[in-house]
């Protein structure tokens, strides 16, 4: 269980550019999550998959070679970092379960440098660009939650953000915070066009999630334009341009803090406990539930 529960904590939400050497942007991770440490934060997140440029733009199966066990050589200096400047962190890692058997995985590390646990992505994407079925393997974990040296906290990764479920399930496991590291951009020829209603829909629906579940919600995206470059190795086309944005929301679905579209910022925010439960007691939302009808929303559809 955590040290301090009822107390308030401070979490950082780390907004990174993604270059082509793995080992560079793992570095440069570490130092921000120093850099946040000594701003404050005590929970720290880092973008979605942060250790190398978004590489699903394309199906290549040398790509896999990328992967990692968990533990291993991230999680490794993540939890050296976390013990060094004492906070917990969420590392988003291209994980080796198996031969054959990849996930997109968040390690929970806590202060200590302790693995608490990790979550597996559960949703997986097949769009234009977003070739995730190619890499990851579905989660077989559950949603979860994990008790950190400061607070309860749950993680979910990109793709998950779109579903209500998985935001519900965390926080009736006692999540105060939910994180969602992310990796979502525009395609450049449909920015024009699309660009500022898919951004607001991404915004909207996680902000909803903060309203129905009365919790803390924390987005982590990356910045810059990205064609999946790794050490030189780049897919052709026109790339895509992460769109930043990242912020912290309340239970009201306030946004607390919010990073600019293009830049490597960190955001401190505070997760305020008495705050959670003055809007859990007048939007009882969770005791209002008819638990009792919901058994159909197992199944795919209703016919």
């Amino acid at each position: 269980m955590p040290t301090s529960s009822a107390q308030n904590f401070r979490v950082g939400l780390v907004q990174l550019r993604c270059g082509p050497d793995p080992d560079e942007n793992l570095a440069r991770a570490v130092e921000q999550v120093q850099a946040a440490s000594k701003r404050g934060a005590q929970v720290v997140c880092l973008p979605e998959l942060f250790c190398t440029q978004y590489f699903c733009q394309r199906e290549d199966a040398s790509l896999f070679d990328l992967a990692e066990p968990i533990p291993g050589p991230t999680t490794e200096k993540i939890s050296q970092a976390a013990r060094q400047s004492g906070v917990a962190v969420i590392a988003s890692i291209f994980e080796k379960r198996a031969p054959g058997i990849y996930h997109n995985t968040a390690a929970m590390i806590d202060a200590n440098g302790k693995l608490l646990g990790i979550y597996r992505k559960m949703h997986i994407p097949d769009d234009p660009l977003y070739y995730e079925k190619y890499y990851f393997t579905p989660g077989d974990l559950g949603f979860k939650a994990f008790d950190t040296s400061f607070g309860r906290v749950g993680t979910l990764v990109c793709w998950d953000q779109w579903y209500p479920e998985g935001a519900r399930l965390t926080a009736l496991q006692g999540a105060q915070v939910l994180f969602y590291p992310t990796a979502i951009g525009w395609h450049p020829a449909e920015k024009a066009q699309y660009g500022a209603v898919q951004h607001d829909a991404w915004r909207t629906i996680q902000r909803a999630h903060a309203i129905a579940n009365g919790i803390y919600v924390a987005v982590v995206n990356r910045v810059g334009h990205e064609t999946g470059n790794i050490r030189g190795n780049e897919s052709a086309g026109d790339g895509l341009e992460f769109w930043g944005r990242s912020f912290l929301c309340d239970p009201f679905g306030k946004v607390l803090a919010e990073a600019s579209q293009d830049k490597e910022e960190i955001l401190v925010g505070e997760i305020d406990l008495r705050t959670m439960e003055d809007i859990r007691r007048n939007w009882p939302f969770l005791r209002d539930r008819r638990i009792d009808s919901y058994g159909p929303i197992t199944q795919r559809f209703l016919d």
